[in-house]
């Protein structure tokens, strides 16, 4: 038998370990399937899904050039949607419709407008006032800070 990447075929477990099962495809061909290709699910133990010398049916994702074959056992089955959901012409989900949000205000408005050239005084003028501005901001924090340290009537 030819193995052939996509395909799916029919495989005898014969050894499984914490980290995926080893599948004899036949013809001294073996693969193995990572934990994450056993279920759809999350998969803790192995073992809870198949046990050694189980028939299973395994996707062949790759064949690397050294021989190693690739197998997923989640995706040689058909794909089923969750309850309650409808699956589209193709068997897949149809899209979920993007939820519709209030724009955040997170405080940045943005580049400011660029206003006539100002002269150097001008530009120096607001950048003293902005400066002094958050100074004081600064010295009325600190103050906030230092005054929690006392105890009422100690200062």
């Amino acid at each position: 038998m030819q193995l052939v990447v996509g395909n799916i075929v029919e495989g005898k477990v014969t050894g499984i370990t914490k980290f995926g099962a080893f599948i004899d495809l036949g013809e001294g061909n073996t693969g193995m399937v990572h934990i994450s290709e056993v279920a759809a699910t999350f998969v803790k133990e192995i073992r809870d899904y198949i046990k050694e010398n189980d028939i299973v049916k395994v996707k062949i994702l790759s064949i690397a050039e050294d021989g190693k074959i690739s197998l997923s056992m989640k995706k040689a089955e058909p794909q089923q949607a969750a309850p309650g959901r409808e699956q589209g012409e193709r068997g897949e989900r149809p899209a979920r419709p993007r939820r519709q949000s209030a724009p955040r205000d997170t405080g940045w408005k943005g580049p400011k407008p660029v206003a006539e050239p100002q002269s150097f005084e001008d530009m120096m003028s607001r950048f003293k006032q902005t400066s002094d501005d958050k100074m004081s901001d600064l010295k009325k924090y600190m103050d906030g800070k230092r005054g929690t340290s006392f105890k009422r009537g100690q200062r």
